[in-house]
């Protein structure tokens, strides 16, 4: 069996005989602090999930890099600022200043068509040559791009009080992102994806319903869009987001990486064999900090609560302060309890 076949096995909820499929990320933190395992691990346990390439033949907007101490830009012309190799760095300053509370000057945002120039020849001969299953690279990420333009607090008073500004350059950003998910549909990947950031560490940053008013149906259009391909679509965010996890499931998300220990475990077992659980290892405290005992323990109560003939997938991040011991653990200790 190859690895795609894998994954859609696990995802359709029909892997009764085989492993989890894996997926290690990776922060530069992991690469400058401990290569060498980094390299064991990926030699030992290689990814069942990969991302497919992304060639432009139009130039964008962005430089520097966000993961090296120093100032980055991204796509969008947002300037960032980062004080330690291996971690991503945080907005330096914003596009839409708090004086603009009606947003009526947003021309310092670059929209980055640039996207839309990818090499759709790469893309597909990539998949071709790959036994393994691929992701689109692009990922819209509406709520957070609008927190790197605006700030996060000033963002969380205007989605209150939407100002007409805000809410017109939302509609133009949905439209290119609907724009770059419809084109990567047409390729040859497995799935696109999706990612915000919805929770802290103990509820939504915004309230359940002001999430289903503004965020919910640009959702609905990617995942909408993935489907009418035949395309799976995933999804990621951080933090606890257990209040809207039945919106994640109603609106069609075939695989959601998320904190699960953050949310518990055993909050999530009613949604077992209703979505795969892409994911993720308790990076907060059991990856960096627990024993190799400890993240059996852990891997085991995923598989207990959530596993039904699949839905679920051997992925952790390999961030700050995590132990590679920890994740040689996490691996071994998937193959060993499901085989």
């Amino acid at each position: 069996m190859t690895p795609r076949q894998l994954v859609y096995e696990t995802l359709n909820l029909t892997n009764k005989n085989h492993r989890a499929p894996r997926q290690l990320w990776t922060l530069g933190w992991a690469n400058i602090h401990h290569g060498k395992e980094v390299e064991a691990i990926y030699r030992d346990y290689p990814d069942d999930i990969v991302s497919a390439p992304a060639t432009y033949s139009e130039a964008g907007i962005a430089s520097g890099n966000g993961y090296v101490v120093g100032t980055s830009v991204d796509a969008w012309g947002c300037i960032f600022e980062n004080l330690q190799d291996g971690i991503h760095g945080q907005v330096k300053e914003v596009l839409v200043p708090p004086t603009d509370t009606e947003w009526e000057d947003t021309s310092r945002v670059h929209f980055p068509y640039e996207w839309l120039s990818f090499s759709v020849d790469e893309v597909n001969d990539f998949c071709k040559a790959s036994d393994k299953f691929v992701n689109a690279v692009a990922c819209p990420r509406p709520f957070e791009q609008l927190q790197f333009i605006r700030g996060t607090e000033e963002l969380f008073l205007d989605l209150l009080a939407k100002p007409k500004g805000m809410m017109a350059l939302l509609d133009k950003m949905h439209a290119l992102y609907c724009d770059l998910m419809e084109k990567w549909a047409k390729t040859d990947v497995d799935a696109l994806m999706f990612m915000d950031d919805w929770g802290a560490q103990h509820s939504l940053l915004i309230s359940p319903a002001l999430w289903r008013e503004i965020f919910k149906p640009l959702y609905k259009d990617y995942v909408n869009i993935a489907h009418a391909k035949g395309k799976k679509i995933f999804m990621h965010s951080d933090g606890h987001m257990l209040e809207i996890i039945p919106d994640i499931i109603e609106l069609g998300v075939d695989a959601l990486n998320a904190q699960i220990f953050c949310m518990g475990v055993d909050n999530l077992a009613p949604y077992k064999g209703k979505i795969t659980f892409w994911g993720e290892m308790d990076r907060q405290h059991t990856m960096p900090y627990g024993s190799m005992d400890d993240v059996y323990n852990a891997v085991k109560s995923v598989i207990d609560n959530l596993w039904a003939n699949g839905g679920c997938i051997a992925q952790c991040e390999f961030g700050a302060n995590t132990k590679p011991e920890n994740v040689r653990a996490m691996f071994e200790a998937w193959d060993k309890i499901l085989g």
